[in-house]
């Protein structure tokens, strides 16, 4: 009987604190994508742009990964969500990486030069701190909860970091070089990795290395 309550509150404690890592997420996301992409319209760097809209993105998945939070002692509506958050998740992805693309080859066509932006590296380089710490927390939950919606909902966040990185390599050397092409040229490198975790949830193939 002991064993039983201590579970359940193990499990209460793990689903709080995904709910609260998520908050976490959300807020920080919504200041992301102002942030990115207000610079990025002003200074007129694709990367900034589509970082923005990645960012927005995140918001509509932390939403999702609520969604399916709150109905984790469902069983059966449980399902349900974790089939419709996986496909949200992975078509949004797509979503961007088809923006992301046209734009960037856009912007080298038209060769377009972004004004330097100095708020724009500063959002990115704290994105690279914050993402993977919320990433690797959020990632704990979903092992611990055997969610795969939750697992993607956590890739999204890495991704997060991993494009901070190359939007931000991107935007540093416009900025430091005034080489203008490595803006687009930066923002077709996160096509692919964007691409990829897209059809992974519309497979419903997101990883969860802990889950049954």
């Amino acid at each position: 009987m002991n064993a039983t309550v201590d579970v359940s509150s193990a499990d209460s404690a793990l689903i709080r604190r995904g709910l609260w890592l998520n908050y976490a997420t959300f807020g920080y996301n919504v200041l992301e994508a102002i942030v990115s992409m207000a610079a990025g319209v002003v200074s007129g760097s694709v990367v900034l742009v589509g970082f923005g809209i990645d960012s927005v993105i995140e918001v509509s998945s932390s939403v999702a990964a609520q969604w399916r939070l709150r109905a984790e002692r469902d069983s059966q509506r449980r399902e349900r969500i974790e089939y419709i958050t996986l496909r949200v998740i992975g078509w949004l992805f797509l979503a961007l990486a088809v923006y992301v693309a046209v734009d960037s080859l856009r912007s080298l066509w038209l060769r377009e030069r972004p004004e330097r932006s100095v708020v724009g590296i500063i959002i990115l380089a704290l994105s690279v701190v914050v993402m993977p710490l919320l990433a690797n927390a959020k990632r704990h939950v979903a092992n611990a909860i055997g969610s795969r919606a939750l697992h993607a909902d956590a890739t999204q966040t890495a991704l997060c970091a991993y494009l901070s990185v190359i939007a931000l390599t991107g935007v540093m050397l416009n900025a430091v070089l005034g080489w203008w092409w490595a803006d687009p040229v930066a923002a077709l490198g996160m096509v692919p990795i964007i691409v990829k975790e897209g059809v992974d949830g519309i497979r419903g193939e997101a990883r969860c290395d802990d889950c049954g």
